[in-house]
C-alpha cells in the first residue's frame, strides 16, 4: 500500500513522487516544508494554503506549486482529494521559485492519476518514467491564476491585510484604513501597489473572493457568503467571483 506520509517520498531516487491523500473538512497541516518541491493538486474539495508571502486558495482542478524548502500550512475546506507529486531538485532547473496556482490541464491531471497506478519505485524508462517527464514539463508550462493574495513585507501594510483576510466585510475606506496602519493615504496605496502589484481595491475585491471559495466550500448559504464578505448582493459577489475566476483562467 502507497505511504501516505509525505516524508517517506523526500528521498525516493525517482525525479517525481506521487502521494494521494483524502482530508476530512476542517482539517489543517501545520507550518512545515519540504526538502522536496510540491505540486498541491486538489481533485476534490477546496484548500487555503498560507506562507510568510501570501495565501493561495486551491480550488477543485487547480494545484499550488510550492518551491522546496518553503514553510507552508493547508487548510481544508470541505472533504478534500488530494494529490501530492514531490519533485527533486535537480529536476527542476528554471522552474518558478515562488509559489504560485496554476490551473491544471486535463493532460497533467491524466498523468498525476496514471503515475499512482504505477510503483513508487517506476521503471525510469518505462511507463512510469514516461509519465513522470510528461507531469514535469505540463508543470513548466502551466499558466499561474490568479488565486492569490499575495503579502507585503511592510508590517503595517501586512497589518491591513491581515485585518481583510480576517473580517473582509470590515467596511472601513482607504482613508480609514491608512489611519489604522499609522500611514498616509498616498503611502498605503503606493506600498501596496509596490508590494502586491495590485491596488487597495483589486487587494480587498480578491480577498473578499477567496473567503467566499472557502465559505461555499464549507457548505454556507450562497447569500450567508455574500454578506459574510461584504457583499450587499449575491448578484455582486457572483459577478466579482466569475471575473476572477475568468480572469485566472486567461492568465
Amino acid at each position: 500500500m502507497r505511504s501516505i506520509r509525505a516524508e517517506d517520498y523526500q528521498a525516493v531516487p525517482r525525479a517525481v513522487a506521487v502521494m494521494p491523500k483524502t482530508f476530512t473538512a476542517g482539517s489543517r497541516t501545520d507550518r512545515h516544508h519540504h526538502p522536496r518541491a510540491q505540486l498541491l493538486y486538489a481533485t476534490a474539495g477546496l484548500m487555503m494554503a498560507t506562507a510568510e508571502d501570501g495565501t493561495w486558495v486551491v480550488p477543485e482542478g487547480h494545484a499550488l506549486w510550492i518551491p522546496p524548502g518553503l514553510p507552508h500550512a493547508v487548510v481544508m475546506h470541505g472533504d478534500v482529494a488530494m494529490c501530492s507529486a514531490y519533485l527533486a531538485v535537480e529536476a527542476i532547473a528554471g522552474f518558478p521559485v515562488r509559489a504560485r496556482v496554476i490551473e491544471v490541464s486535463a493532460l497533467l491531471a491524466a498523468a498525476l492519476v496514471a503515475l499512482t497506478g504505477e510503483p513508487v519505485l517506476y521503471d525510469e524508462a518505462g511507463r512510469g518514467g514516461h509519465l513522470a517527464a510528461l507531469v514535469l514539463d505540463e508543470i513548466a508550462q502551466a499558466p499561474e491564476t490568479r488565486l492569490t493574495l499575495p503579502l507585503p513585507r511592510d508590517a503595517r501594510l501586512r497589518r491591513v491585510c491581515l485585518g481583510l483576510i480576517d473580517n473582509p466585510a470590515f467596511d472601513l475606506d482607504l482613508d480609514a484604513w491608512a489611519d489604522q496602519a499609522g500611514l498616509s493615504r498616498r503611502t498605503l496605496t503606493r506600498g501596496f501597489r509596490r508590494e502586491t502589484g495590485l491596488s487597495f481595491g483589486q487587494w480587498r475585491a480578491r480577498a473578499r473572493v477567496v473567503r467566499a471559495l472557502a465559505l461555499a466550500a464549507d457548505g454556507r448559504a450562497p447569500r450567508q457568503v455574500a454578506a459574510l464578505v461584504g457583499y450587499r448582493s449575491l448578484q455582486a459577489l457572483r459577478g466579482r467571483t466569475e471575473a476572477l475566476i475568468g480572469e485566472a483562467r486567461e492568465a
